[in-house]
This record gives structure tokens, C-alpha cells and sequence, in this order.
């Protein structure tokens, strides 16, 4: 016999997206969260090298990009003690294949200015004169501490009851009397409202709840750590990207994390970086730059979850009672997640949410999909 747990809203999934959720939603309803790993942010979060880019993503995500940035830029100190966002820069170049593509990101970006080659090298010094033909600066570009994020609001959650168990993965589930009865290993809860944030495992949840999968694909992206080039103080350092996204660098203290930019389709799982992807990505790295890969201290790989659209879903599902959609959020789950919890937490407590982003409900909807 498993023991019941009853709540108003049951969150599934402990990364970014359901503990920003049930920490938006726990001052008027009760929250359980649920988190299929043994602690919370095991996945994408825990993984993400996460930078807050304004102009990064299409137009939905950008609107999103500024419906989050009071959060960032004016936190609750009482929850976030340290700056959750510090200047980083980023600079994009490109060899002479990229320099339409060059010209055309400019063009198209605010806050996006051409540079000159040396001026790209005073930032950067070690990229190859060579290779490189054009360069763009953007200052507005701040790294984003995913882990005091992601604390701050589990610290809020559960100073408002919420209850977190984990190693509760989600079995089955079935519509009784307007309750859902979700099952785990040891326990079944009953909610009136589910809130699917199982990130790159969101298509097989809707499964379990009877709810049409929408195409959202995990996707893995793998990191490189190589420690930084002898005689340089890389902490200064803007992020440095390629145009076309064949690569990127970011400097982490007294490393070099860099990226291949991969987006492989895998099946949800606990992943790991792939070392012909990354050889190929590094190959590219050292192309753009003056000093050669000699080691790699470690790698690693998370999943990015894309919907069709690439374009994150957050709604009700149109089609089953009682069932949030809050995934799908790719690359920018991390800062978006401000605007989206308190999107969710608007529509689950049926009120208008804020002005700024209520024009995109639209284009998040599950419904946009058929």
C-alpha cells in the first residue's frame, strides 16, 4: 500500500524551469515537486555555462530575454545575497566564410557593433590574425550564476511549504473525479493541476497523462574544459563565439570552456560528451586561434530540449484537463526562466500575466501545435 500525498499542484521536475514555477505559485497554492534524480538541477541546469544575452534566440525568446532581466538586474537580496549576473562581454567573429554572415548578425542586433581585427585582439589576444576576418562586440552580455538562481529559489519554495522529494519518478497517472492520482515508486499524489517540467523527458510525461507528444527533441551539447594559455589572464576575457555557431569560448577563472556549439538528437538520458564531437569542435577552436590544445582537464554534456519551433511551450494542454506544459526551452531555459515562472504561475492561478509578455502566449502555447 503507498502512502498519499494530496496538493493543489504537483511540478514535475526540480530543474530551473518546475523549482522556479513552484516558487512563483507556493504563496497561494500548495506545491509538491517532483524530481526523478536524487537532487534537483542533476541535468540541464546543474550543466548549463549559462550567459544572459538579450539578443540571443528569435523574437519570442528575446521578448522573454526582457520580461526577465528585472529579475537579474534588481534581485531579491533576501534570495539572491550575491549578484547573480557579472559583465562578461561577447564577441563573435568569423573567418572569410562568415563575413556576410557577419554583417547580416550586425545589421539585425541591437546593441551589436563591427570592431576592427585589433581591437578584437586587444580583448582577446591569443585569436589567429590570420584566420579571422571580422569581428562584432556586444557588451551587453553578463554571466549568470545558474546555481544561486536555481538555490534561491528552492530556498523560497521551501520557506513557503513547498515539498521536494526526489528519486520520484513518475509512473502513471490517471483523471479521477477532476484529481489526478500520479503514481512514483512508493507514493501517489493527487492534484488538481500537474505541471509538466520534466525538461528533455517532457514528450514521454505527457505520455503517462494521456497528453499528445508535441516533438520536443533533447538535444546534447558538450563542453570542453582546457586550462587557460600560459602568460595570459583570461578572467577578463569577453566570451568569444563564431558567427555561425561552430564554436564558442568562455573563459571560467582560470579555465577555457569551449564548445563545439553540437546539437545531437538523443533520447532523454544522463549525458555525456562525445569525443570525436568535441575533437571536431577543438579542431575548429584551434583554427581561430594561436595557441594549440595540448590537454583537456575534463568534458561533460547536457541536453538542450527544442520544440519544432525551437520556441519553448508554456500552457495549459488543450486537449487534457489539468495539464501545464513548461518545457521545451533549449538553449535559454536558464535566463528565461524569470519571465516563464511567472508566466506559468500566472495561467495556473488564471490571471492576466504581465502586459510584456502576454503578447507571446500565442506563440508558447501547446495549442499552436494542433
Amino acid at each position: 500500500m503507498t502512502d498519499a500525498i494530496k496538493t493543489d499542484v504537483l511540478v514535475i521536475g526540480a530543474g530551473i524551469a518546475g523549482v522556479g514555477v513552484a516558487a512563483a505559485l507556493a504563496d497561494t497554492h500548495k506545491v509538491v515537486l517532483l524530481e526523478r534524480e536524487d537532487q534537483p538541477g542533476y541535468h540541464s541546469t546543474g550543466r548549463s555555462a549559462a550567459i544572459f544575452l538579450p539578443n540571443y534566440g528569435n523574437d519570442v525568446i528575446r521578448g522573454l530575454n526582457r520580461a526577465s532581466a528585472p529579475l537579474f538586474e534588481h534581485r531579491d537580496i533576501n534570495l539572491f545575497p550575491a549578484p547573480l549576473l557579472t559583465p562578461r562581454g561577447s564577441l563573435t567573429v568569423a573567418d572569410e566564410s562568415g563575413v556576410a554572415d557577419m554583417e547580416d548578425f550586425v545589421r539585425n542586433h541591437e546593441g551589436v557593433v563591427a570592431i576592427g581585427l585589433d581591437q578584437a585582439l586587444d580583448m582577446v589576444p591569443i585569436l589567429n590574425r590570420d584566420y579571422i576576418k571580422a569581428a562584432c562586440y556586444q557588451a551587453g552580455a553578463w554571466d549568470i550564476d545558474v546555481n544561486a538562481l536555481h538555490q534561491g529559489w528552492l530556498r523560497k519554495a521551501a520557506t513557503l511549504g513547498v515539498q521536494l522529494h526526489t528519486k520520484s519518478e513518475v509512473t502513471g497517472a490517471e483523471r479521477v473525479a477532476g484529481q489526478w492520482h500520479v503514481r512514483t515508486a512508493g507514493r501517489t499524489y493527487h492534484a488538481r493541476i500537474v505541471v509538466n517540467a520534466s525538461g528533455g523527458w517532457a514528450d514521454t510525461t505527457a505520455s503517462l497523462f494521456g497528453a499528445k507528444r508535441l516533438g520536443l527533441t533533447p538535444m546534447r551539447r558538450s563542453i570542453a574544459v582546457l586550462p587557460a594559455p600560459d602568460g595570459y589572464d583570461t578572467r577578463g576575457w569577453p566570451l568569444v563565439d563564431d558567427v555561425n555557431e561552430a564554436w564558442y569560448m568562455k573563459p571560467d577563472g582560470g579555465r577555457l570552456f569551449v564548445s563545439p556549439c553540437d546539437e545531437t538528437p538523443v533520447d532523454p538520458h544522463d549525458a555525456f560528451a562525445d569525443d570525436m564531437v568535441l575533437a571536431e569542435g577543438l579542431y575548429r577552436y584551434e583554427q581561430a586561434v594561436t595557441v594549440p590544445v595540448t590537454r583537456v582537464e575534463h568534458s561533460w554534456a547536457g541536453l538542450r530540449t527544442f520544440a519544432p519551433d525551437r520556441t519553448p511551450v508554456a500552457g495549459f494542454d488543450g486537449a487534457v484537463d489539468g495539464f501545464f506544459w513548461l518545457a521545451g526551452q533549449g538553449g535559454y531555459g536558464i535566463q528565461t526562466s524569470p519571465a516563464l515562472s511567472a508566466l506559468a504561475a500566472a495561467l495556473i492561478r488564471g490571471v492576466a500575466p504581465d502586459a510584456i509578455i502576454e503578447s507571446l502566449l500565442p506563440k508558447l502555447s501547446p495549442a499552436r501545435f494542433g
